[in-house]
């Protein structure tokens, strides 16, 4: 029951963290360009990566973890943090915010969906029927409300927020080929992404700082998006005796995030947001089966 308590208080702490960051990206993106706020939210995510392994004592991991999957460390690093957050960057510095963030979120259908030609997986009609439901979700928002029309305010920004769903459902495919602590994991894929970024800014011709506010954002986005709720998660996990008891807390992100939207940045949030998102979240529902468990309880009972 303690160890339950506990993984309740770090799964909470971990999803209000990550309802700030959408309120983070885009007011961090009134200062920086996008590659400037993935640049320096990188570099801030190794470096607190770096003194939560020294902390943690698995200094030795990182070197026998490197020599055993240097090769799939290169290919996750190109993927995250580089491609992705380069690309949902762009897709917020494009769209408002509540409409990059639900988009976004439908990540966890298209994982279950790649997972067939990627890891050999059957497809049942339950991901069929979550993939179009969600995104039936994604075309009430990115049109606002009106889907039978087709018209996108910025159809690039929508774009890009759903061709993030898709890498960072590879980056998740190609991270079952790693075992291992998963923050030995993070700190080695982020070292082999941050030479992209590097490269990426000089090739944009240079470094030019950002005002204060720019450096206060991405350290914000660093710490929390990158870094604290990902451990704080994984801690989460480890002490709980049943992921399914803090795997639903993760619902409860975009609704708060929303609501921070409204407060932080100021947006108005649209009735035809609300209605997309619900339609999201009764997609990846019904993707991870939690609508038939709840049937069955509710058969149960009668």
């Amino acid at each position: 029951m303690q160890g339950n308590r506990r993984a309740t208080v770090l799964a909470l702490a971990a999803v209000l963290c990550w309802s700030t960051v959408a309120s983070a990206f885009k007011l961090s993106l009134q200062y920086l360009s996008p590659l400037q706020l993935v640049t320096i939210a990188s570099v801030v995510s190794t470096l607190f990566m770096f003194a939560v392994i020294c902390w943690q004592r698995r200094l030795p991991e990182l070197r026998t973890s490197w020599r055993a999957n240097y090769k799939w460390y290169l290919a996750l690093g190109f993927c995250n943090p580089f491609l992705y957050y380069l690309v949902l960057f762009n897709a917020y510095a494009l769209l408002p915010a509540q409409q990059a963030q639900p988009l976004n979120y439908t990540w966890g259908v298209v994982l279950a969906l790649l997972s067939v030609p990627l890891l050999k997986q059957k497809l049942r009609r339950q991901d069929l029927l979550a993939g179009l439901v969600c995104y039936i979700g994604v075309l009430v928002i990115a049109t606002k409300g009106d889907p039978f029309s087709l018209q996108f305010d910025q159809p690039f920004g929508v774009a890009l927020a759903l061709f993030s769903t898709v890498i960072w459902s590879c980056y998740w495919l190609l991270n079952t080929r790693i075992g291992g602590n998963a923050a030995v994991n993070l700190l080695l894929t982020f070292c082999c992404g941050l030479p992209w970024l590097f490269a990426a800014v000089m090739w944009q011709g240079g470094w030019q700082s950002p005002p204060v506010e720019g450096w206060l954002g991405a350290l914000y986005v660093g710490l929390f998006e990158m870094g604290i709720a990902f451990l704080l998660w994984q801690g989460a996990l480890l002490s709980c005796d049943n992921t399914a008891r803090i795997s639903n807390f993760i619902y409860l992100s975009p609704p708060l995030s929303l609501l921070l939207i409204a407060l932080l940045v100021g947006e108005s949030i649209h009735v035809a947001t609300i209605a997309g998102l619900g339609l999201i979240l009764l997609g990846v529902a019904i993707q991870q089966g939690a609508l038939r468990h709840l049937l069955f309880r509710w058969q149960a009972s009668r």
